[in-house]
């Protein structure tokens, strides 16, 4: 007899060996339908491993921030399958989640365009549809890798992913960057509404300096948002002053993080129209923010 803990102190009892997706179906069926990965005594793992012990187990689904980041990276997988079929002789080198999306960077042969993002994002919508199963084929004994295996294609990346493309509606692609190495980035929520409210103008965007800021610049966005301000961020590895420019166009105010400023634990401030205000704590980005009406108070 196998018994299994769930978050609310619930005791349940099963004769044999069962999935995380069998647990979650065992609750409920719509609970069975929401889930992306399972919770085993504290470490994530996909919705088909087999629990065959007594354990604590927690569904995860996409309203939380763990589902949400693994939607990002199974998106990302889906994106790599896209531009495969689309472009034969593209290689993916490597995938993960970033921020508010996902990113996906390619070998190429002949440099993407944006003007193809439109064709790849539609076919990405078209494998959804057909919901392809993704499964974990092996462990790597370097890096935390595991082999999963998506279509006709294995891939080398970080788990668990969801466990079929069905549940990847909610998203766009938005940037394509370099040459023969070439990101694609984009934005990916659990529904369309939630996509749709992304679209909605920024207040705030979070701009960072490069990749080493990426954690804290995420940390800094959803600190702003808890604060009640409509903000975004662009963590994509652009010039810092390419971003700033194009931002500038768009958005009343931009937020500056650099190494210093993840360092010190504060952020940097300025106009659309370049004016500085020096550095701030978050908190009192979204006081001044506040007093300026624009955050929530």
């Amino acid at each position: 007899m196998i018994q299994i803990t769930l978050p609310d102190g619930a005791l349940r009892e099963y004769d044999q060996p069962l999935s995380v997706h069998e647990i979650a179906a065992s609750i409920g069926l719509g609970l069975a339908n929401a889930a992306v990965a399972g919770r085993v005594d504290g470490v994530l793992v996909d919705c088909e491993h087999m629990v065959e012990a007594n354990a604590r187990v927690s569904i995860v689904t996409p309203q939380e921030p763990d589902g949400l980041e693994i939607l990002r990276r199974s998106c990302a997988l889906m994106l790599a399958m896209a531009v495969k079929q689309l472009h034969t002789h593209t290689q993916m080198r490597k995938s993960s989640a970033l921020g508010d999306g996902f990113f996906c960077e390619f070998a190429v042969e002949r440099a993407l365009s944006a003007a193809e993002l439109p064709l790849i994002e539609a076919r990405m919508q078209s494998l959804a549809a057909t919901n392809h199963s993704i499964r974990r084929r092996a462990v790597s004994p370097l890096d935390n890798l595991s082999l999963y295996r998506l279509g006709d294609t294995e891939y080398w990346t970080t788990g668990p992913h969801v466990p079929t493309t069905k549940v990847l509606q909610g998203f766009a692609l938005d940037h394509i960057s370099g040459t023969l190495h070439q990101r694609i980035y984009g934005t990916c929520w659990s529904n369309h509404k939630e996509l749709q409210y992304w679209r909605l103008p920024a207040h705030v965007m979070v701009v960072s300096m490069d990749d080493r800021q990426t954690t804290y610049a995420h940390e800094v966005t959803e600190a702003l948002r808890r604060g009640g301000v409509r903000a975004l961020a662009d963590l994509r590895n652009e010039k810092v002053h390419y971003k700033i420019r194009q931002h500038s166009q768009t958005v009343p105010y931009l937020v500056v993080v650099g190494e210093n400023e993840k360092a010190g634990g504060f952020v940097s401030v300025r106009s659309d129209s370049g004016e500085d205000f020096g550095r701030m704590t978050v908190e009192a980005v979204c006081e001044w923010l506040s007093q300026l009406g624009i955050a929530r108070h």
